[in-house]
């Protein structure tokens, strides 16, 4: 999971898809943290993909670095604790401090559960990792 997190992080923007009925979705996101040994993102319970998260919890993300990418499928799962808000905003800090805070009734975030990434070249196999 260390090395997932790191790739994400290295790479600045991912890429989110959920499903909306019969339409996939995909938008860019950037923030991501560990907490009790788990891959966190976090989004606002305003947005559409917050509840197209908690209707169809499986998600993909995607995201390149260095001439590699990463695909990642998971089951994105709500996490309505404010210890695991308060770690996503403190590993987050200079992006999402402007956006929300830990208390304001927006701001939530979700573990991946049942993941799987997998690292992919032009010039080798994929590295797949299941977390």
């Amino acid at each position: 999971m260390k090395e997932v997190l790191d790739y994400l992080k290295a790479s600045g923007t991912f890429y989110l898809a959920t499903n909306e009925e019969d339409q996939p979705r995909v938008r860019p996101f950037g923030a991501v943290c560990e907490f009790e040994g788990k891959l966190y993102i976090t989004t606002n319970n305003k947005k559409a993909v917050f509840a197209q998260m908690k209707k169809n919890p499986k998600i993909e993300i995607s995201c390149m670095n260095k001439g590699t990418w990463l695909r990642l499928e998971a089951e994105a799962i709500h996490d309505d604790r404010r210890e695991a808000r308060v770690a996503m905003m403190e590993d987050n800090k200079a992006s999402l401090s402007n956006l929300y805070s830990v208390d304001d009734g927006i701001f939530e975030v979700l573990y991946l559960k049942n993941a799987t990434a997998a690292i992919y070249s032009f010039t080798g196999d994929p590295k797949v990792i299941e977390f």
